[in-house]
């Protein structure tokens, strides 16, 4: 009888631990494409930065505008402004509405500025605290 309890008892810890393992490696194979999707390092910390200033993520601020990549400017402006025109609270549009697409812009405003400037390099930082001391 106590020698079946103990299978069983083992057999249930090995249950328990490689589910554990799997679920832990599930989450760090999710925790890197979040990382590598976002760009890491200081591309990541940028894009991070970005979503939290303006309260809407890069691929929302996309679908809102309607349109597939960052670099199509033209289409950006073209379908902000038919969108707030349509949505003039004078015509019986919604500001709500307005406000997101206006968010939506300044968000893609943003990722157009951090594609323009380089991100800080670390050896550049410490070259430079180098020659001031």
């Amino acid at each position: 009888m106590a020698k079946h309890l103990v299978q069983i008892i083992i057999m249930g810890t090995q249950v328990v631990v490689k589910a554990f393992t799997r679920a832990l490696r599930q989450e760090i194979a999710a925790s890197q494409a979040a990382a590598h999707k976002t760009g890491g390092g200081a591309r990541g910390t940028q894009h991070v930065a970005a979503n939290y200033k303006t309260g809407i993520s890069l691929e929302e601020a996309l679908q809102i505008l309607n349109v597939e990549r960052v670099d199509e400017v033209e289409a950006i402006e073209r379908n902000y402004k038919h969108l707030m025109e349509v949505n003039d609270r004078s015509k019986g549009g919604s500001f709500y509405i307005q406000s997101k697409i206006v968010r939506a812009k300044e968000r893609i405003d943003e990722e157009l500025k951090t594609m323009k400037t380089p991100p800080p390099n670390s050896n550049s930082i410490q070259q430079n605290v180098s020659k001031k001391l």
